[in-house]
């Protein structure tokens, strides 16, 4: 992580700088560039110098509201946690030989010892260190640090913003594992933003045959038909409620959406909540009572990247085609509000140019 602080020496290019730039969050709506040491490196990490970082939502929610829930920003922060990069040095204990690799970066250290960590939901571990969550610095910076194992090859065949978006694809992975989505599967997500547009290629990827999404955009219902879905439906005049599908993912978060779906769902289906909205939302509770629906939410994932790179390198998953916006580290602030704009769906920040 870029808040490491050991002194360990680093294996690498002589010719690697002192400092580096970073477009640091100062506080709620006040974004600046600065110039700071290079992270130092633990015996087990390897210094990654970043090549293309992803926008996310809760990028963007720290920088509108300057919280999320319990973490809240009361110091200087670096957002940013969807990332790839080159290895441009390694720590003591690290293969010199990975020196040079183009890399996708699991933005997480986990404590690998706790009851979590040892049952492998490492996801849930309390101690968890995330990129871009108060206190650990993110990646909207030239170079960051990661320990070594959840810094993973890439092919060429694979791009810089694909591999930088192996964050939010893990997310869809996630929930439709959690949802069991098999061979034959009928799935509803709602939400056609760039989660649900994700969610909708990963459960193509699980074998869904059947996979409907809602929106209120007809937009982005119909990139949705184009790229995983083979429904789309409109949110303001369509009804979802007795579609008797496997499963429900929620992308959206809104309460509404989440009612709808779960009524969408047949007896021993699941319903899975990935859309952050409401902390308490009212649920048809007898509805899922008498037909047995099993609903979980999905805090990030685990051991994600080796399925979601062998699906991107196989074509089964198409990451670019999301990618509607550009822009240089300078542009940061820009790069988080451009979501906002019509037609706009991820915007990729390049801390290079």
């Amino acid at each position: 992580m870029t808040t490491s602080t050991s002194q360990t020496p680093r294996l690498g290019h002589p010719e690697l700088p002192a400092t580096m730039r970073a477009s640091v969050l100062q506080s709620q709506g006040e974004m600046t560039m600065e110039t700071l040491p290079i992270p130092h490196l633990e015996a087990d990490q390897v210094l990654v110098q970043v090549s293309a970082v992803g926008v996310c939502g809760s990028d963007v929610h720290y920088y509108e509201h300057g919280r999320i829930g319990d973490f809240v920003v009361d110091h200087p922060l670096i957002l940013g946690h969807e990332l790839a990069g080159r290895i441009a040095a390694v720590g003591s204990s690290v293969d010199p030989a990975r020196i040079g690799a183009r890399v996708a970066v699991e933005p997480q250290r986990p404590c690998r010892t706790c009851k979590q960590c040892k049952a492998g939901r490492y996801n849930l571990c309390p101690e968890m260190e995330f990129y871009a969550t108060p206190p650990v610095d993110g990646a909207f910076a030239e170079y960051v640090t990661i320990q070594g194992d959840f810094a993973y090859d890439i092919p060429d065949n694979v791009s810089d913003e694909a591999a930088a978006l192996i964050e939010p694809l893990s997310v869809g992975l996630w929930a439709c594992e959690r949802a069991e989505i098999k061979p034959g599967s009928r799935v509803l997500i709602a939400g056609a933003g760039p989660i649900g547009i994700i969610a909708a290629q990963a459960a193509r990827a699980f074998g869904a045959s059947e996979i409907c999404i809602t929106d209120i955009a007809e937009d982005r219902l119909a990139f949705a038909l184009e790229h995983g879905a083979t429904h789309a439906l409109n949110a303001k005049t369509d009804s979802v409620e007795g579609l008797d599908v496997d499963a429900f993912i929620d992308a959206s978060g809104a309460p509404q959406a989440v009612r709808s779906g779960i009524k969408a769902v047949g007896p021993a289906g699941r319903v899975i909540l990935v859309g952050l909205g409401a902390d308490d939302v009212e649920l048809p509770v007898s509805y899922i009572q008498n037909r047995e629906i099993w609903i979980s939410g999905v805090f990030r994932y685990t051991n994600t990247w080796p399925l979601a790179i062998q699906l991107l390198a196989d074509g089964k998953v198409d990451l670019d085609i999301l990618v509607t916006g550009r822009f240089s580290l300078a542009e940061s602030e820009v790069a988080l509000m451009a979501g906002k704009q019509p037609g706009q769906l991820k915007a990729v920040v390049y801390p290079g140019r």
